[in-house]
């Protein structure tokens, strides 16, 4: 009789925003097992209705959402408040089989889950939650190298150092006005007049039309290149091959990715800010990883935060605890 352990099979619940699929998607990818990403939202009046009021019936999905029906996962890997009741829901349904992990401040009681991995700047407290540096992510090694072997030559004429920009744009927390448009312009400039640098520039959906013109018009004819957003994404190649990274300030996930390369990160400001945000930074540049972003290149070196691994150990002891009950179940025990 084979004593092969079934590989776990995996539902990612997002509702499709990228640093919600890229968190959730980093930790099933790390634990290992057949993942499937379901991209969900609740429809009226369930997207009203608090998780820990009520639970949503699996099939109150806004149209075009992924369905949520058996066979059950072992895993479920959640992120954002919105998919908190259906991952719970689902747990539910398996009776109780399915282990339920939630990535970030679930905003209930986390006591139902059985872990939730929060960032500590999130300030959520209790006996199944794992406390991280920042963002759970899909960066690691060997990512990292095969991007660099794929876009090693759409940056191959750019002068070293070479400086990957990581852009995102407005948001609930901070604004990408025009003038903190223009200062990150003229910063970036400064890299290429004062430290021969090439820039290899990406933008996110958040990041408008008039912020990319105004950035391409500080560095005209200086050695920068904007990715326009066709063929396949650069960002991970970007990381893998700059020598030092420069981020706005607006995005914990993009921090956290940067800072998972060990390489100087610099955190470009915008206007705006909230407690969390602020709690997030100024916990990175006392680790050493981060520091602000000024037109200057500097070196340093730390060791980058293992936070996706760690949560992904302490979810295989989950699924590995869920076998062992099983077979005592099946023994009559």
């Amino acid at each position: 009789m084979s004593s092969a352990v079934r590989r776990p099979r995996i539902w990612v619940l997002t509702s499709g925003h990228a640093g919600f699929v890229s968190q959730a998607m980093g930790l099933a990818e790390a634990v290992g097992g057949d993942i499937a990403h379901k991209r969900v939202e609740p429809r009226a009046p369930w997207n009203l209705i608090p998780a820990n009021w009520a639970l949503p019936p699996l099939g109150a999905l806004r149209a075009g959402c992924d369905t949520l029906s058996p066979p059950w996962p072992d895993l479920v890997i959640s992120c954002g408040r919105r998919v908190v009741g259906f991952a719970l829901a689902i747990k539910r349904a398996s009776d109780l089989r399915a282990r339920a992990v939630h990535v970030q401040d679930p905003l209930i009681d986390p006591g139902p889950f059985d872990l939730v991995a929060a960032p500590a700047h999130d300030d959520v407290s209790g006996p199944n939650v794992i406390a991280t540096q920042g963002a759970l992510h899909r960066v690691t090694k060997e990512k990292l190298e095969e991007a660099a072997r794929e876009f090693a030559s759409a940056v191959a004429d750019l002068p070293r150092p070479l400086v990957a920009v990581l852009i995102g744009g407005s948001n609930r927390r901070y604004r990408m006005t025009e003038a903190s448009s223009r200062k990150l312009g003229a910063n970036l400039a400064s890299l290429c007049r004062m430290h021969g640098a090439g820039l290899a520039i990406t933008a996110s959906r958040r990041t408008s039309e008039a912020n990319t013109a105004l950035l391409k018009a500080c560095l005209d004819g200086l050695p920068a290149r904007i990715w326009d957003g066709g063929g396949r994404n650069p960002y991970f190649g970007y990381l893998a091959l700059a020598d030092a990274i420069v981020v706005t300030e607006d995005s914990v996930s993009m921090t956290s990715e940067a800072c998972a390369t060990g390489k100087p990160v610099f955190i470009a400001a915008l206007e705006g800010g909230g407690d969390r945000f602020r709690r997030f930074h100024a916990s990175f540049r006392a680790a050493g990883m981060t520091r602000p972003f000024e037109g200057r290149l500097e070196r340093w070196n730390y060791v980058p935060p293992d936070d996706t691994a760690r949560v992904a150990n302490a979810v295989r002891a989950l699924l590995d605890q869920g076998r062992a009950n099983l077979a005592s179940e099946s023994q009559g025990c």
